[in-house]
């Protein structure tokens, strides 16, 4: 009976994926809020179908959760097609860094003030929330290659970048606890921890995507080869680029996003235009689109863009559902009351309104980034991987209790608001595009 209701659930999500997504962008919901729904349904709390708990069983969690921010973060990098040198990605870059230092900043600062952490826990708490996520933000994110919305392009880069650039702080946090290695006076940990992994990740990434990206337009455009088994190529560069910077000791996240960026900047300057079309077979008047001298890059993108963006949809139906399974409905700690909050509305807003100079941003873009950061998959691997690296039990678990409910408040706040506040934002830049610019803000 269990086997045959595991395939009845299973069946029934796959089908609500495929007929509710039209719907749902109509209304205040998301499709994760469902997910977590039923996650928090089959858990404990509701049929015990599911009975993980975040800190027991940890070491799965850390792997379940890296598997979907990889391929989340591949598909984000893809998604990307701006020259890596234009001016719109100061944004997301002062998002990733700037604002991820001050979110981690003043996350600690309450931990220590208000939570009753140590210096180390309380860092440590602030770097497992700082990132913002690519798993549960795809409604923000931009919705194809060629979207050039400056709201979604910030999101969409800080997610990939914040991913990786949280690491350090993770480490920092970890070895305040006696955990890691920081080093004389710190050193270590701003040596390797901060300027190499970093610089080693995405050097990895661009390196490995820009590679494999020239090979494949090569072979295909003058040996008519390697064609087809696009999922296989995205699933190996994944693997090679996290792969080799874990060996190298950088940070694959980044190494991941890297490759996806590279592999769509082959795409673009391979293609020759601005904007090269999304083709698929059919779509254009040319024998095989795959080989075509023209269409050879822009087929390759869009064939492992698509294969990656089905398996993000698979992940989020996973993950969400583990987050809900996983959620200690009766033993929240009190402190989740003021403190989630306080998160979203005070430290998210202040963090982003000093990194983001005032007059830079459109002042509607700037408060809905504020607004849009996103929680999800990306703290919740960091929890377990924090577990792992031997936190007390303790610890651990008022990490866990915090952590899983920020991230399901961010489900459904940040689900009931994206339709509506998306529309809105819609409607105001179309305003604004007609409007003079002497006359904009």
């Amino acid at each position: 009976m269990r086997h045959s209701l595991w395939f009845l659930v299973a069946g029934a999500i796959f089908v609500v994926m495929a007929l509710a997504g039209s719907l749902l962008r109509r209304l205040p919901l998301s499709s994760a809020m469902l997910y977590l729904a039923i996650g928090v349904a089959l858990g404990p709390y509701g049929a015990g179908a599911i009975t993980l708990d975040a800190v027991r069983h940890s070491q799965l969690v850390e792997r379940v959760t890296e598997v979907g921010v990889l391929v989340s973060l591949f598909a984000a990098g893809l998604k990307l097609r701006t020259p890596w040198l234009d001016g719109r990605w100061l944004v997301p870059v002062r998002l990733a860094s700037l604002s991820m230092m001050i979110t981690v900043a003043l996350v600690a600062a309450a931990g220590v003030l208000w939570l009753g952490l140590t210096v180390g826990a309380a860092v440590l708490l602030g770097s497992i929330l700082a990132p913002t996520d690519p798993v549960l933000a795809s409604d923000v994110q931009v919705e194809h290659a060629t979207d050039q919305d400056r709201l979604r392009f910030a999101l969409t880069g800080e997610a990939g970048l914040n991913d990786g650039s949280a690491f350090p702080f993770v480490l920092l946090g970890l070895g305040l606890l006696g955990m890691h290695e920081l080093g004389p006076s710190g050193l270590r940990w701003v040596m390797v921890d901060v300027i190499w992994a970093v610089a080693g990740g995405l050097g990895i990434g661009a390196l490995l995507g820009t590679a494999v990206g020239r090979t494949v337009v090569y072979l295909r455009r003058a040996h008519r080869e390697a064609v087809g088994l696009d999922d296989f190529l995205a699933l190996g560069l994944i693997g090679l680029s996290y792969g080799l910077a874990l060996l190298a000791h950088a940070y694959g996240f980044l190494a991941v996003f890297a490759s996806g960026l590279a592999l769509r900047r082959i795409e673009r300057l391979a293609s020759g235009v601005d904007a090269a079309p999304e083709v698929v077979q059919g779509e254009v008047d040319v024998e095989d689109p795959a080989t075509d001298e023209a269409t050879a890059p822009a087929y390759m993108a869009r064939a492992i863009l698509g294969f990656n963006e089905r398996l993000e949809r698979i992940a989020e139906v996973g993950l969400v559902l583990l987050v809900g399974s996983l959620l200690p409905l009766g033993t929240l700690p009190a402190d989740v009351l003021w403190f989630v909050p306080l998160l979203f509305l005070v430290i998210r807003p202040l963090a982003v309104w000093a990194a983001i100079p005032g007059r830079s941003v459109w002042r509607l873009r700037r408060r809905l980034i504020a607004w849009f950061g996103v929680r999800g998959v990306g703290s919740l691997y960091y929890l377990a991987y924090a577990i792992q690296q031997g936190v007390v039990p303790g610890l651990a678990e008022r990490l866990a209790g915090l952590t899983l409910t920020v991230v399901a408040v961010s489900v459904l706040v940040h689900g009931v608001s994206v339709t509506p506040l998306m529309n809105l934002y819609g409607r105001a830049a179309r305003l604004r595009a007609g409007t003079p610019a002497s006359a904009r803000r």
